[in-house]
């Protein structure tokens, strides 16, 4: 969080989750005031994982410039962090720049890792937050700036959500040795791959299906892009023809593309 601003919330969160048994590093990606609580991580650390320094920033005085190194710096150091065993799980609060930079750190960490961001957003369009992650996303109601009745429900239950799921281990989470197949689906589609499914879950492939609304093939593309599938049954390209001639469901213009770069 950025403590300049959300300090005595952010705090608040962290003992939850103490009280709950979890070990908690606050991690301050704040850069203008004084951070109004002690963190774990420090905004120096985080700009300089971003390749510039707090002073650099400051002197600036570019908020969106500050926003961008602060998102870049906080997902490097997760990223590292988990890479090395440090990190079972993200949380963040904030406003419009405590969402993007909370949820870049998440985005880099693998689906099953635990993601929560509470954010003042949470109820509009989340798709530029979320994109291709797990993250959930948390409508804070008011806005997070102190400690009230509405504000320490809405952090106390996001903090024992956040909890509960660092403390349960996923489900399925190391497979069952069968190939992993992805298929895209829409309502025209459903009869031909739920037809499809039935003979490749006989033949011994577990199928993965992908509602094809952008989100669903930007998803499924990103997954691609990581060599999860052995095979894929790509039978609904209707976001690309969003893509082309301006509907509402592309998923981009990388669309139909995964494949082909891994074959």
């Amino acid at each position: 969080a950025t403590l300049d601003t959300k300090g005595p919330e952010a705090e608040f969160v962290q003992e939850r989750l103490r009280d709950a048994g979890l070990d908690v590093a606050l991690v301050d990606t704040g850069c203008l005031a004084e951070p109004q609580v002690e963190p774990e991580v420090g905004r120096e650390t985080v700009f300089l994982a971003a390749g510039t320094t707090l002073a650099e920033m400051r002197d600036q005085g570019d908020r969106a410039v500050a926003v961008g190194a602060a998102a870049r710096g906080v997902a490097s150091l997760v990223a590292e962090a988990h890479a090395e065993g440090r990190v079972s799980g993200v949380m963040g609060l904030g406003g419009s720049a405590g969402t993007v930079i909370a949820t870049s750190a998440m985005r880099v960490l693998p689906l099953g890792v635990p993601k929560l961001m509470i954010s003042t957003l949470a109820s509009g369009n989340t798709r530029p937050f979320v994109r291709c992650s797990d993250i959930l996303m948390a409508h804070s109601v008011v806005d997070i700036l102190g400690l009230n009745k509405i504000s320490k429900a809405v952090l106390s239950n996001a903090a024992a959500a956040m909890a509960g799921m660092v403390k349960t281990a996923p489900v399925g989470k190391e497979g069952d040795g069968r190939s992993q197949v992805a298929a895209t689906m829409f309502g025209v589609t459903t009869p031909c791959v739920e037809r499809a499914k039935e003979v490749l879950e006989a033949a011994g492939s577990d199928v993965m299906v992908f509602h094809a609304t952008g989100n669903g093939g930007e998803s499924m593309e990103s997954l691609i892009r990581e060599g999860a599938f052995a095979g894929v049954l790509d039978l609904t390209t209707t976001e690309l023809a969003d893509e082309l001639v301006g509907g509402i469901l592309s998923a981009g213009p990388t669309r139909l593309t995964a494949v082909h770069r891994n074959p």
